[in-house]
């Protein structure tokens, strides 16, 4: 019997519970997230307005009812001059691991940031032996950046942060067209 097809839409407030679980799961048991206490499904609610206050993509990929995973753009920091600048995370349910899920919300969620003002998009990976997610930013055209050793402590061992960088659109090869004031791009 064939699993039923993904389909990546726009996340809405009564996906935030299932949202919650996914990431609660990695919050636990995985280095990808540096939280070590999940957050509750009112302080998941909470960031998801944020996100998507600041008009940010949240993306969440359902099969047959079910919330298999999310992904989301965020500021990657709060300071003016990186409003151009985009971080991506993506979260996948454990059972569906390997599966396309985390390529089909990476495609979407570069599709939509292109769509948008943003430049650049940053992919800030916990664990350098995350094979997975480094895997799976490198065929959506991502290059590694950089790597901050030993940055986190987690599970009872040192933890890394690889950063991998692609550009969007038309990158820095251009300016970019202000259609707002900068302070409506943060």
């Amino acid at each position: 019997m064939a699993e039923p097809a993904i389909v990546v839409r726009d996340a809405i407030e009564s996906d935030i519970p299932q949202v919650t679980r996914i990431y609660a799961h990695h919050v636990l048991y995985g280095l990808a997230s540096f939280e070590e206490t999940p957050p509750s499904s009112d302080e998941m609610l909470s960031r998801f307005r944020a996100v998507t206050a600041a008009a940010f993509p949240y993306l969440v990929a359902e099969s047959g009812g079910r919330i298999v995973g999310y992904s989301y753009a965020s500021s990657y920091r709060s300071r003016p001059a990186y409003r151009f600048t985009v971080e991506d995370s993506v979260y996948v349910s454990d059972d569906v691991r390997g599966k396309g899920v985390g390529s089909q919300l990476l495609g979407t969620l570069i599709d939509r940031c292109e769509a948008g003002a943003w430049r650049q998009m940053l992919a800030v990976i916990g664990d350098s032996a995350n094979i997975g997610s480094i895997a799976l930013h490198g065929r959506f055209g991502f290059r590694l950046a950089g790597s901050l050793t030993s940055v986190g402590f987690k599970h009872g061992r040192w933890i890394d942060s690889v950063i991998m960088q692609r550009p969007l659109s038309s990158g820095d090869a251009a300016k970019p067209v202000l259609s707002a004031p900068p302070e409506s791009l943060l």
